[in-house]
């Protein structure tokens, strides 16, 4: 049976823990410099935690974050930086969006036919910055910047009115779906809301997530090429095939994280759909160091301030400005990448005085040893 290491468990958990605490005192700072109550915000967020509603709100909003953050981690465990989520996930919208509404099957096909497209294209727009990393050697960073770039082209093209697009109001759409595709929830009633049914899709995701890089060879495989290329070679293990896979399948989660939205509450992609989300899931997967739990906990956080800010505009007798949640997220980002290269210069120093002093050990024990075997 393996033995429990508190070490090894403390570090994990010192890195996330520091960078909350570091972004609420800075977050605090900014607050008394400009001459706001530096503690009143948090209560004022808290205490939006036990109405049913927002809860349900902070949940749905969670569950798109965390698909996002498990294809973001995905190319983290393989070194691989894919900033391009954004793009795989809203182009990937606009086409399971398109094909919802002009095409009509019954639900038990329509819908995995919806999942299929969004996957595809997802993988699909991930992919060409995979073919270009390992048979040219560009930087997935940069050809995933350029992608969402293109990305956010194609979908201003597929909304014209002459090829997808359907104008409402002032709003360019794709249409509303047919209702086979539409994924049920579970009803809270009206004053509530809706829990978004793809809510179950997260926690699947998930768990596979962590069932295929802990215990499967794939994994192993994956996790090998991310710490080094070369020693990875050397078992046998083929590099730049597992780039291109780690990118593929990093893609076809991200074109899944829209749609918990679409499937369950708007039915329609509108210029009104949330953008941004690729780049929230760096700072979500970052905070929880790539791990299924820490993710999870990291994405209900970030929702939570999302959500819960809006209370900031009843602050009495002065309102606070929402942004302050924003400046918190942010903030949590910047202090990420401090705590944790702090956790690990810290964790190197410790490994190396142990590594020290079980030499030194080791070293008396033989002095030891050649003095026993002399006096005989």
């Amino acid at each position: 049976m393996k033995k429990f290491d508190k070490e090894r468990v403390l570090l994990a958990v010192a890195g996330p823990v520091i960078a909350l605490v570091l972004a609420v005192v800075l977050t605090s700072v900014v607050l008394l410099a400009s001459g706001k109550n530096p503690f009143e915000p948090y209560a004022l967020m808290v205490q939006q935690l036990p109405y049913s509603d927002i809860q349900v709100l902070i949940i749905n909003q969670a569950s798109l974050y965390y698909i996002a953050a498990i294809a973001v981690a995905l190319g983290f465990r393989m070194n691989l930086f894919n900033i391009g989520v954004d793009g795989q996930y809203r182009l990937a919208a606009v086409m399971t969006a398109v094909v919802g509404a002009n095409v009509a099957l019954p639900g038990f096909l329509q819908i995995p036919l919806l999942l299929l497209v969004a996957m595809c294209t997802g993988a699909f727009w991930a992919g060409i910055a995979g073919v270009l990393k390992v048979t040219r050697g560009v930087s997935e960073v940069v050809a995933t910047i350029m992608l969402n770039a293109i990305a956010s082209a194609v979908i201003g093209y597929v909304t014209l009115t002459n090829v997808w697009g359907v104008q409402v109001g002032n709003n360019a759409t794709t249409g509303i779906m047919h209702k086979s595709g539409w994924f049920p929830g579970i009803n809270l009633g009206a004053d509530v809301g809706e829990i978004y049914g793809l809510v179950f899709l997260a926690v699947l995701l998930g768990v596979g997530y962590w069932l295929v890089l802990n215990r499967t060879r794939f994994g192993f495989d994956l996790r090998a090429t991310g710490a080094s290329e070369t020693a990875a070679a050397a078992a046998g293990v083929d590099a730049k095939r597992m780039v291109l896979i780690s990118m593929l399948i990093s893609g076809a989660i991200a074109g899944l994280s829209g749609l918990p939205l679409l499937l369950g509450d708007s039915h329609t992609y509108s210029l009104s759909f949330p953008s941004g989300l690729g780049f929230t899931a760096i700072g979500i997967a970052l905070l929880g160091r790539n791990n299924p739990g820490g993710i999870a906990l990291a994405a209900l956080l970030w929702a939570f301030l999302d959500k819960a800010s809006p209370a900031l505009d009843y602050a009495t007798p002065e309102a606070y400005p929402k942004e302050i949640a924003t400046i918190m997220q942010g903030l949590i980002v910047f202090a990420v990448v401090i705590s944790y290269e702090f956790v690990r210069q810290w964790g190197l120093r410790r490994q190396q005085s142990r590594v020290g002093a079980e030499l030194a050990a080791a070293a008396q024990n033989s002095k030891k040893t050649q003095k026993e075997v002399a006096a005989r």
